[in-house]
């Protein structure tokens, strides 16, 4: 499968499984809403969980996005590339994150500035994650 046939499919399916490896080398899974963004896919973290810890540590990420009846998956191994609040300048991080939030199947927020400012209070991050391998069953809805 390539990355333009997971995109039609991630497209329309955001639920999503991510796997990152903790300092013991073991996976660690979390279940998260991602999407498609720019040949990336995208989610979004708290800047405070392991998730974040794990990949700044180990970038290797694992994305499978699923249909909720579990009939089709779309998978995306690759390297992360992380935004945060520490590492992207504020003019620059606010619309990332909205865009993450677009592209993970949220549309257009009902308030923006209610959107930043909690993205900013819970320090959330936005996860890019470079497809390397794509493969899986499925196909657009």
């Amino acid at each position: 499968m390539e990355f333009n046939a997971a995109r039609a499919f991630m497209e329309n399916e955001h639920k999503s499984i991510i796997t990152t490896y903790r300092r013991d080398g073991a996976a660690q899974m979390s279940i998260v809403v991602s999407g498609p963004h720019n040949g990336h896919v995208v989610f979004v973290v708290r800047g405070d969980t392991a998730k974040l810890a794990n990949l700044r540590r180990d970038p290797r990420c694992t994305v499978l996005n699923v249909r909720p009846d579990w009939s089709a998956y779309a998978v995306v191994e690759g390297n992360a590339t992380l935004h945060t609040w520490e590492n992207t300048e504020k003019p620059l991080l606010q619309p990332l994150l909205r865009d993450a939030f677009r592209a993970c199947g949220g549309g257009e927020h009902s308030d923006w500035e209610e959107y930043d400012r909690v993205m900013e209070e819970e320090r959330r991050a936005v996860v890019m994650v470079s497809p390397d391998r794509v493969y899986g069953f499925g196909r657009p809805a």
